[in-house]
């Protein structure tokens, strides 16, 4: 019988780099030279905003999850920061998880950013122990450490505190993963490592550091279990029909899809889901195969409507739906579910939600016709600069959420330019307002100026001063009317005898 075998996959950076991902290919970066800078993900802890996990340019530089972020901003000002997210950073994890069941259907979390897998019997199928931790770093697509052991606490122990050995008796008292107290008593003691440890009666352990340090050490020594606790698969949401006689018939064969539909919401309202995407795979009596598939915005388990969506992606088939002889069978699956909980009927925001609902019922049309990278819809981002307060986003990805409420401010335009269009400007006083302005080759007159309302840069990002987009001057916006009564919206990039290279912009348009 194999000896069992535990891996266990440590991700440090794993919530920075998910979020980094998110960021796209020019966030975080120097504008000088590309350069990655420093991300730490920040919440709030009482009064104080605080780290809540860095990545590795921030351990470069000193920084530590829990420093206050004034601390940090002080020893690293090239910082860049975002809003820690755990239930995202708990989802990419649940994706690690499903990602490694190619190895083995043992896999069990480490949360709140680990992983540890059972691979006894199973490691030869991948070229050995070693050739698999490659593998499953290289599938799991974050910086990671791996370590093995006889039993899951020695090899997350061996991960997250060990060297290049698997020697558990050389490992720091910390992989114990005690409290503070009991962690200083033991240094206090001279024991520094499992090993010093062990060499020492339990009794003495348990008396003078708790019964808690007698289990751990016994766990990682192998000689007490450690047992995992894999997270077993759901079940596929499947249907499927098989018929004696082909059938031909788009109607019929629609009225088939129609009840596989019913059979998949009754499977979902089970298990409180809705599906996101749903495929179809109608199998011929010549051994022919055809598929549809369809994704939808938000998770659903209403067989009408998703009957209405399938018609609409037939409709746009350039080769429609050939039977042939016939259809021998039909299969459903719904690969793609989502937790879709019913909401009770209210009187107050039931119109709301009608718009919602039709709202998406539009995007999943349009996203069969069109695709669904075509279909798009705002979301808004927290920044300041104007033209970054908002980002475009997929419509079937993007979360429905509110727009903050507009804080006490001067009002906006409705239209904006992005970039900023640059015009020609005439002050009576360098840093007073416009008193006429030439753009698109037409001369204005100013006849009333409001301002300036004052935004500054983003003096946490890089400076770049050449772009009037970019984080690096401050800018003074002034409400304009010209002769004719049209209303303009225009900044002044840079202050006088601070900044060089003044320059003026045209935002945005009043209606």
């Amino acid at each position: 019988m194999d000896k069992r075998l535990c891996l266990a996959l440590w991700f440090p950076f794993l919530a920075c780099e998910r979020m980094r991902a998110t960021m796209g290919p020019s966030s975080g970066r120097s504008p000088d030279d590309g350069a990655a800078e420093p991300l730490a993900l920040v919440a709030r802890v009482g009064n104080a905003l605080r780290l809540a996990t860095v990545d590795a340019l921030a351990v470069g530089q000193g920084l530590v999850a829990g420093m206050t972020l004034a601390d940090a901003r002080a020893r690293c000002p090239t910082l860049v920061t975002r809003p820690a997210d755990p239930v995202a950073d708990a989802l990419a994890l649940d994706r690690v998880l499903e990602a490694m069941r190619r190895f083995t259907p043992m896999v069990a979390l480490d949360a709140p950013d680990g992983v540890i897998l059972d691979i006894m019997g199973c490691a030869h199928l991948f070229g050995g122990a070693q050739a698999l931790a490659q593998q499953a770093r290289a599938l799991a697509g974050y910086s990671s450490r791996h370590g093995f052991g006889p039993n899951a606490m020695a090899a997350r122990a061996l991960a997250r505190h060990g060297g290049r050995g698997n020697d558990v008796a050389a490992l720091p008292v910390a992989a114990l993963e005690l409290d503070d107290g009991a962690l200083a008593a033991l240094r206090r003691a001279g024991l520094r490592t499992i090993g010093d440890l062990a060499r020492r009666p339990m009794g003495m352990i348990a008396a003078r550091f708790g019964e808690q340090a007698v289990t751990r050490l016994r766990q990682i020594l192998g000689e007490a279990p450690s047992p995992i606790a894999p997270r077993r698969p759901s079940a596929p949401i499947r249907a499927e029909a098989r018929f004696p006689e082909p059938i031909a018939r788009t109607e019929d064969v629609m009225d088939v899809i129609e009840d596989l539909l019913d059979q998949a919401a009754r499977q979902m309202e089970v298990r409180k889901l809705g599906g996101r995407r749903f495929v179809i795979r109608l199998l011929r009596s010549d051994g022919a195969r055809q598929g549809l598939a369809i994704e939808t915005g938000q998770p659903v388990r209403d067989s009408a409507a998703v009957l209405r969506l399938l018609r609409e992606r037939i409709d746009t088939m350039a080769d429609p739906l050939d039977p042939g002889f016939g259809f021998d069978a039909v299969l459903l699956a719904v690969p793609r579910v989502e937790p879709l909980v019913e909401r009770q009927q209210a009187m107050e925001g039931e119109a709301a939600r009608a718009g919602e609902a039709n709202i998406v019922a539009l995007i999943d049309r349009l996203g069969i016709r069109l695709g669904p990278d075509n279909v798009r819809r705002l979301q808004p981002c927290d920044r300041h600069i104007p033209e970054g307060a908002q980002t475009f986003v997929p419509a079937t990805q993007a979360q429905p959420q509110s727009w903050p409420a507009a804080p006490d401010r001067a009002p906006r335009p409705l239209l904006l330019f992005d970039p900023p269009q640059p015009v020609a400007v005439i002050a009576g006083v360098p840093d007073g307002p416009p008193q006429r302005f030439r753009w698109r080759d037409r001369l204005h007159e100013v006849r009333l100026a409001e301002g300036p309302e004052r935004i500054a840069a983003e003096w946490w990002r890089r400076r770049d001063g050449h772009q009037p987009g970019g984080a690096g001057r401050t800018r003074d916006y002034y409400r304009i009317e010209d002769g004719d009564g049209r209303r303009y919206w225009m900044f002044r990039h840079g202050l006088f005898g601070e900044e060089t290279e003044i320059c003026w912009y045209l935002h945005g348009l009043f209606a």
